[in-house]
């Protein structure tokens, strides 16, 4: 390690800045977050330093440096643009035994600026010692979308909270398992939602649980994974699995999402295969109301949204009568996301003004679904566990008036590097299932098209059209009009 990482205190410390271009912009940018004396010496600043010194939040003097300008402060940015000034600067710094920075030349520099992510009081730096300041950014750009943007809020509130909590609680182990609780729970996120009364109330229930005065519960948060490809997790679902003690894990839900939770969090698989084994929902509901009366951090993990044929009502149901803190964290359905991959626009101005989500299947196994409604013109839906049961949907839609060129485009394994489609019809969609050995999981789409919406079919795409029997006239000595199909 050449450079070791500290954080300086700059109240009301003196720090000078010489240049008057960007590359000083940015600095005094950085540095008008502190509470440091800013002095910049520039003969012609930009108009956005011009407008700092006009508005006090800076010192402005116009002349060209000279040593004497270094006295009384505590550390010195230089980014004039010219070698020969910054070199001479630099070393006049460093005689006086100044910490000096040199935008862009560390061999002039004697630190370096990391990239910095600001929760105020909450700061992380950055640094790659300058190799490689790219993935600096990389990694803030990360970080910045992992924290919450006023995480400094929950710092604060936790710092004025410590004296009240050390005389609730003495015990030291009882105190940081109730701070555990109070910055990962309800108390956290009624914080950073600005819901102060929640807030004092979580606050007080949980001082009740610490001094032995009430159970102390978990909670459990209900997360939609989306489709399966982990870039399309909120960041909101990522930062309920890093604060997981235990994973509920449906089998749709990409194991590569499991990377971004603990890795000491247990794991129970409650997987549902169709028309194979299975956990009941009775015995789902059953598991999250047993952690999380244990006092445990749950992360209930589905495929898509919870909301949408994902029986979360059910379990949030459950756990309410519990009495167990929940949370829905809405996914990305696999409708939106297989028509995104696909370009297919789910509805269109004039031409599709509606658009539903339909289940393919029930409890009982078939779908008892509006056909007429379905079936009428304009109409575009998506169906969700459709493929086992497409034949009979085809045929209820036939039936209900529904035109057999009406397109249908499915999507097998939607985001995932295995992704399939097909552009067919209703009336091809069951031999289309059959002959590309379509298994699922699958969203099946029903009257959308690409041309309706003035669009090319992407490439990806594979159209399938059921082969069609040839019509030959007979030999001559049958009536040339009666056809015979080979």
């Amino acid at each position: 390690m050449r450079y070791f990482p500290l954080f300086a205190d700059l109240e009301n410390a003196g720090v000078l800045v010489v240049g008057g271009g960007e590359q000083a912009t940015q600095k005094v940018r950085l540095l008008t977050r502190t509470r440091a004396r800013i002095t910049l010496v520039a003969e012609t600043p930009n108009e956005e330093l011009a407008g700092l010194a006009g508005s006090g939040r800076l010192t402005l003097d116009r002349r060209a440096f000279e040593p004497a300008m270094l006295e009384g402060h505590r550390f010195v940015y230089v980014a004039t643009g010219d070698d020969a000034t910054d070199r001479s600067i630099s070393e006049a710094a460093q005689a006086r035994g100044l910490p000096v920075n040199v935008v862009d030349k560390p061999d002039l520099s004697t630190f370096i600026t990391p990239a910095i992510v600001d929760r105020t009081p909450v700061t992380v730096a950055i640094g790659t010692e300058g190799a490689a300041p790219i993935i600096a950014r990389e990694i803030k750009t990360k970080l910045e979308t992992w924290l919450p943007a006023n995480l400094g809020r929950l710092a604060l509130r936790a710092q004025h909270l410590r004296d009240e909590i050390a005389r609730h609680v003495p015990d030291m182990r009882l105190r940081r398992r109730l701070w555990e609780r109070l910055l990962q729970g309800p108390f956290r996120w009624a914080v950073l939602a600005g819901r102060d009364q929640d807030a004092d109330k979580a606050l007080e229930t949980e001082l009740l649980a610490a001094r032995g005065d009430a159970h102390a519960r978990g909670r459990v948060a209900l997360i939609g994974c989306g489709p399966g490809d982990p870039d399309l997790l909120t960041l909101k679902a990522v930062q309920r699995l890093q604060e997981a003690d235990v994973l509920v894990v449906d089998r749709l839900v990409n194991p590569k999402i499991l990377d971004y939770a603990r890795r000491d969090a247990e794991r129970i698989y409650v997987g549902k295969t169709p028309r194979g084994a299975a956990t009941s929902q009775v015995e789902i509901n059953r598991i999250l109301v047993r952690e999380g009366l244990a006092g445990k951090v749950v992360a209930r993990l589905k495929g898509g949204d919870p909301f949408i044929f994902g029986r979360a009502s059910e379990e949030l149901a459950a756990l309410e009568e519990a009495g167990i803190a929940v949370e829905v964290v809405p996914g990305v359905t696999a409708a939106h996301a297989c028509a995104a991959r696909i370009a297919l626009p789910v509805t269109m101005r004039e031409r599709v003004r509606q658009f539903s989500v339909v289940t393919g299947t029930t409890a009982d196994g078939e779908p008892d679904l509006d056909w007429a409604a379905l079936a009428r013109e304009g109409t575009a839906f998506a169906i969700y566990m459709g493929v086992a049961n497409a034949p009979l949907v085809r045929a209820k839609l036939i039936e209900a008036g529904a035109d057999p060129a009406t397109p249908v485009v499915i999507v097998e394994n939607g985001t995932l590097p295995n992704e399939r489609a097909f552009a067919t019809t209703l009336g091809d969609i069951s031999d289309c299932l059959v002959e590309r050995a379509i298994k699922g999981p699958a969203v099946i789409f029903v009257g959308l098209d690409w041309a309706d919406a003035g669009l090319k079919r992407p490439e990806a795409v594979e159209t399938y059209a059921r082969p069609r029997p040839r019509k030959l006239f007979a030999n001559s000595h049958i009536n040339p009009r009666v056809e015979v199909e080979l």
